[in-house]
């Protein structure tokens, strides 16, 4: 049970732009929620961006803040959810790639799903790391150092990474349970 309480107090924020596979972004979202969390969605650009449905055009969010003006230390923990393109384009974006790395250069905890790890690549931290992901994306991330694994989930020191939708309920949980911990000495860059 991931207790109603459990992020009470903290603060969590969720990296996405157009393209995020929407129930990776709504799903890990209310089970933060739930657990007390305040969220906030943070874009490159201010505004609304427009979600998918394996590829489909689905629902739009409100963007809380511009990732320029964001900074890891408001935040306790950092949700990196897939989709295609989301990722794709992220990383292609210096701040939004900065925006990832800081978390690990303060041991906060960090949760990615399907192809969100691919942040996690661009932002040079998977070096020593065992991590998972959408199958496509293992030759990447063992080429930025981690060891990849096909499991449902994967938790190394603060950083919890799943393959697919169909592992979010076990994802979501986990990524609470790390949240509720807190900072973990072993989540740095």
């Amino acid at each position: 049970m991931m207790g109603k309480k459990r992020l009470s107090g903290r603060r969590i924020a969720f990296l996405a732009t157009d393209g995020v596979e929407e129930t990776e972004l709504t799903q890990p979202w209310n089970a933060a929620r739930e657990a007390g969390a305040e969220i906030d969605l943070i874009s490159p650009t201010l505004g609304s961006i427009r979600a998918e449905r394996h590829g489909e055009p689905g629902e739009a969010f409100k963007v809380d803040r511009a990732v320029a003006s964001a900074k890891a230390e408001d935040y306790d923990g950092l949700v990196l959810p897939g989709g295609l393109r989301n990722p794709d384009q992220l990383r292609l974006d210096k701040k939004a790639v900065a925006f990832t790395r800081a978390f690990f250069e303060q041991s906060k905890p960090v949760a990615a799903i399907c192809h969100g790890p691919w942040m996690l690549a661009e932002a040079g931290v998977l070096v020593n790391r065992k991590v998972t992901s959408w199958p496509s994306l293992k030759t990447d991330l063992t080429n930025a150092g981690a060891s990849w694994v096909d499991a449902e989930v994967v938790v190394d020191e603060g950083l919890v990474t799943s393959r697919k939708p169909a592992d979010l309920d076990i994802f979501c949980a986990k990524m609470v349970e790390e949240f509720s911990e807190g900072r973990h000495p072993g989540q740095a860059t």
